[in-house]
């Protein structure tokens, strides 16, 4: 094929929205250029929380753009989920640098994906190629310790395997449309002993007086965001968490992404009391943030994970992702699935320390989510499950 030529941009912005839409999956509610350019324009992912854009773009000899990598040099790892605290750690110990690091991923985003972001064809290879080549030559040109993937699509990660690139393996919970219907027939497909424990949980929200209602990006006011951006502040404080997203921001995402943005608002009265923002794709629903000003008995379940899934039986959807953790998820529905990073390690010995640690992690998470799986409530006859691909 011609030649590739690999640049770096320093604001997702820099690339056309058109190339952000032609190479990425249809009406993905993270991977395009709103998204990107929303969150570094905010700060939410901008220098001053450690994250310095160095977005990948790959152009034939026309100029024509052929691939993007969503790409940083982070100073943290605070919002990338690449979970390498201790590696961080164990590299300061050892008298070495672990941060700037070099990250492809979405900011605060624990959603799998593909990150090479390349025109369908015979040429996709080498383009995919000539992205982790130049990836590697950075970490080297620039003295970072070593590149992350976060979260790649399941396609990617031989990819970079073969490109000498280390596997690291996860836990999810999502929730799979196994031909349900309708809510009665989801939890038709349950134990009777689990069924009469999510009825019972949702008939405390329904007690509660609470009202709920469920809202697209483009359908809440500007003006209605600081209320119910307190609720998701409060909460990440109280537990110790940032609050990465501002009113402005999460306005300017529903705005522009509309109906791809969907929140879950409970009421009391009038009064704004918990909330669940949600993403979607045309096929996927993505949990991602929780906040709630007080303590309602199984709201959280409701919001977060109930009104998700009968959301997606109404709108089609098969798969909801609510994010990262919690086993509680399981006796829900949401099935144990393996999720896998990639980690380009520069230094050799640090990268033979951490491929040894991986391996001996993954035989644990393994065996975790084969676990997990046996304590789903679906009765066995009724959904064919099994653990995706590893």
């Amino acid at each position: 094929m011609p030649p590739i030529s690999i640049t770096a941009v320093s604001a997702a912005r820099e690339i056309e929205s058109g190339d952000w839409a032609r190479l990425s999956p249809g009406q993905h509610p993270f991977l395009n250029a709103a998204f990107f350019g929303i969150l570094e324009d905010h700060e939410t992912a901008g220098p001053a929380c450690g994250w310095l854009a160095n977005h990948l773009l790959a152009s034939g000899e026309n100029g024509a753009v052929l691939g993007i990598a969503p790409t940083y040099v982070k100073l943290n790892s605070h919002g990338d989920f690449v979970r390498d605290w201790s590696w961080a750690a164990a590299y300061e110990q050892l008298g070495k640098t672990y941060y700037p690091k070099l990250l492809t991923a979405v900011p605060h985003t624990p959603a799998q994906g593909p990150r090479l972001l390349v025109t369908a064809g015979e040429d996709a290879p080498a383009i995919q190629q000539s992205l982790i080549e130049t990836g590697q030559e950075m970490v080297a040109a620039n003295q970072l310790s070593s590149w992350h993937i976060a979260l790649p699509a399941d396609d990617e990660v031989e990819l970079f395997r073969a490109n000498g690139f280390l596997v690291s393996h996860d836990v999810q919970f999502q929730w799979r449309d196994r031909g349900f219907g309708d809510f009665d027939g989801f939890l038709g497909a349950f134990s009777a002993e689990r069924r009469r424990k999510v009825r019972a949980e949702r008939r405390k929200v329904s007690e509660s007086g609470l009202q709920i209602e469920v809202r697209h990006g483009n359908e809440i006011a500007p003006d209605e965001w600081p209320e119910l951006h307190q609720l998701y502040a409060a909460t990440f404080d109280k537990f110790g968490n940032y609050a990465a997203f501002s009113p402005a921001c999460f306005a300017q995402l529903g705005a522009t992404l509309g109906r791809r943005m969907v929140v879950f608002i409970a009421r009391d009265a009038t009064k704004p009391v918990a909330i669940s923002i949600c993403f979607r794709s045309d096929d996927t629903l993505y949990g991602r943030y929780w906040g709630t000003s007080g303590q309602y008995h199984s709201l959280h379940f409701e919001l977060c994970f109930y009104q998700g899934i009968a959301y997606c039986l109404q709108e089609g959807l098969t798969t909801f992702e609510p994010g990262a953790g919690g086993e509680h998820k399981v006796a829900r529905g949401f099935e144990p699935t393996i999720v896998q990073s990639c980690h380009w390690i520069a230094d050799e010995r640090m990268r033979q320390l951490i491929g040894q640690h991986l391996a001996r992690q993954q035989s644990g998470i393994l065996s975790y989510a084969d676990e997990a799986a046996t304590h789903l409530p679906y009765r066995n006859s009724e959904v064919d499950l099994k653990l995706d691909a590893r």
